[in-house]
């Protein structure tokens, strides 16, 4: 078994559209479990600090300043192989290219406002969750 933990959000157009809870049971009907739950309003700076791998990207300051547009529930999820469980369970970035079934085919409103980030890697999920989230928060 590879129980892994992945960094899960939640963004503010699902958080808009009180969908939290239509989201979360999509996660846990897939067999992961929330660790850790939050709900937070990002700064433009902390936006920009998160996602400052993708700086040099067109997107970069659209995609900041709708991550600041509204709440957004930060998570920690854990399960077997949980980083691309998560990935599949998301779909594809385009709502339009995601499969049936998957949070972004049902829920996104745009490739913009595609409802959920998840980590891309068990690197960067570590990373990710330490940006949101102390040990002292996660508990199993």
């Amino acid at each position: 078994m590879n129980i892994q933990q992945t960094l899960s959000i939640l963004k503010p157009d699902v958080t808009r559209r009180n969908l939290t809870g239509k989201v979360n049971a999509k996660i846990e009907e897939a067999g992961l479990r929330i660790l850790a739950q939050k709900r937070l309003h990002l700064s433009k700076s902390q936006a920009q600090q998160f996602y400052a791998v993708h700086a040099e990207r067109s997107f970069f300051n659209d995609l900041c300043e709708f991550m600041c547009a509204g709440p957004s529930v930060v998570q920690v999820l854990e399960g077997e192989n949980a980083v691309a469980r998560y990935r599949d369970i998301m779909g594809a970035t385009n709502p339009a290219n995601a499969n049936p079934g998957t949070i972004r085919h049902e829920f996104a409103e745009s490739i913009e406002a595609n409802s959920v980030h998840g980590s891309d890697s068990l690197e960067n999920a570590a990373i990710e969750i330490g940006f949101f989230f102390s040990k002292i928060e996660i508990v199993g």
